[in-house]
């Protein structure tokens, strides 16, 4: 079974000490968090169904083109 996570992390996005928490606590229990690359909501989709299953987090990850693709072309990406 998975590890109970940290009082402060719940489900849905986590962010701000939650995620620190999280991260140090993958850390001392010796587990990694994989962070997928989606670049459709059906890849979305796929990984928190899958993270839901296993009961486990997962990262949703995006690089500077995937997420321009995603939100649309009107995104501005030349200044990060």
């Amino acid at each position: 079974t998975f590890p109970k996570m940290p009082e402060s992390v719940h489900p849905g996005v986590v962010s701000g000490q939650a995620l620190v928490d999280l991260l140090q606590h993958a850390k001392e229990n010796g587990y990694a968090i994989p962070a997928v690359n989606c670049v459709s909501s059906s890849s979305i989709n796929a990984c928190i169904e899958a993270a839901r299953k296993m009961d486990a987090p997962v990262m949703i990850q995006f690089s500077s083109g995937g997420s321009q693709f995603y939100a649309g072309k009107g995104l501005d990406n030349t200044e990060f």
